[in-house]
């Protein structure tokens, strides 16, 4: 199939993606999620094919990828599994890629190895139990130990997404480090007053991993500081403006896997002597899901080729973030619909993309937290 703006390389790399979602995720992955299991063996799947070191440039074991690379895997991963694709997603965007980018030389020797890899996971302890979308009220606070050799942490983070795996190796959380100072802190998994509160019990997202954290005393070597203290919160929202284009990515997947799911129903479902693609309601309704998930394939493409090109994209990331969800939300809603009352089943995949479509209005900065952004870049004030 030709898809216009992507690079053989591109092409090749969607095709064999599409058939590891169909092939390998699709067979196992309803069992998985129904059971609220982490999907380790698929994980270390994608290690194997190099998914987890797309972006990131050889010296360091990845496979000198792009963004545009890893948001075209994570569409084809969603198409099937939301719970996977946010799993790579949250690896990459949230986890190594902080190191990656603000790290110093040490830091990224000892710990992008083994997450570009797929052999260990990273998570990102930004959001508290009382601060949201307003990330910069963080309460967690990090002072210097008498000596200056440690930072002392405490505190609480909240949907902290690969934080409590048995691959976890690490988690970088914000925190207070002074009067109007925020900085951000590497802290190893088993780390004494390190504390992973048992997973959540979610509406949807139902085979990531997700927990709340607490530090208590939690005491790290100072060398753990990531980047330039007091600039976490700067580091954060760069990290953020690029997790956006991923979600929009994500969020296209799981509008397609709608269209994908109501095709396939439509055409063998019977009803009144036809199936039900016969008749001009169903085919309006599918016809407006593909146009849908279209316009938010060209959105998310368009934000992630301005960041390959190092070009602005702020706005970019944020205009696709905010349509890709709500098309993902709406192409949901229209799949079960379609399906009726199957659609109410856990047995076929919508209704997994039900449940999974709203966390996406919500993550990685909510709808609202979008049309801020947008409309500030426009020069609103």
């Amino acid at each position: 199939m030709t898809d216009f703006g992507l690079s053989e390389e591109h092409r090749e790399l969607r095709d064999t993606v599409r058939r590891f979602a169909q092939d390998k995720v699709a067979p196992v992955i309803g069992d998985l999620y129904e059971r609220h299991e982490f999907p380790y063996d698929l994980v270390r799947q994608m290690g194997e094919m190099g998914l987890f070191g797309l972006p990131f440039p050889s010296e360091f074991g990845g496979m000198d990828g792009d963004y545009l690379a890893l948001c075209i895997v994570l569409e084809e991963l969603a198409r099937v599994d939301s719970s996977l694709s946010i799993t790579l997603e949250a690896a990459i965007s949230l986890g190594a890629m902080p190191i990656y980018r603000f790290g110093s030389d040490e830091q990224k020797k000892r710990w992008l190895p083994a997450l570009i890899k797929g052999e260990a996971l990273a998570g990102f302890g930004l959001t508290e139990p009382g601060a949201g979308s307003d990330a910069g009220g963080t309460r967690t606070t990090a002072r210097l130990s008498e000596d200056g050799t440690e930072w002392i942490i405490n505190g609480s983070k909240a949907f902290i997404t690969n934080s409590g795996t048995t691959m976890t190796s690490l988690v970088t959380v914000t925190a207070r480090t002074g009067e109007n100072e925020i900085s951000s802190i590497i802290v190893p998994s088993g780390t004494p007053g390190f504390t992973v509160a048992p997973g959540y019990s979610k509406v949807g997202w139902c085979s990531s991993d997700t927990h709340e954290l607490t530090f208590t005393d939690c005491r790290v070597p100072v060398e753990n500081l990531l980047g330039q203290r007091g600039r976490g919160f700067a580091q954060f929202l760069q990290i953020l403006d690029e997790g956006r284009i991923a979600i929009a990515a994500l969020s296209t997947g799981l509008a397609q896997g709608c269209v994908d799911e109501s095709l396939k129903y439509a055409s063998q479902r019977e009803a009144f002597g036809h199936t039900i693609g016969s008749y001009q309601a169903i085919q309006f309704m599918i016809a407006d899901m593909e146009t849908r998930a279209h316009t938010a394939r060209l959105a998310w493409r368009d934000a992630a080729q301005r960041l390959v090109a190092g070009a602005d994209f702020k706005r970019q990331a944020a205009i696709a973030k905010l349509h890709a969800s709500t098309v993902a939300v709406d192409n949901a809603r229209d799949a079960t619909q379609i399906h009726g009352g199957y659609g109410f089943m856990n047995e076929f995949p919508v209704a997994r993309m039900w449940r999974d479509s709203k966390i996406l209005e919500i993550g990685e900065g909510t709808s609202e937290i979008q049309r801020m952004v947008i409309a500030r870049d426009l020069g609103l004030r």
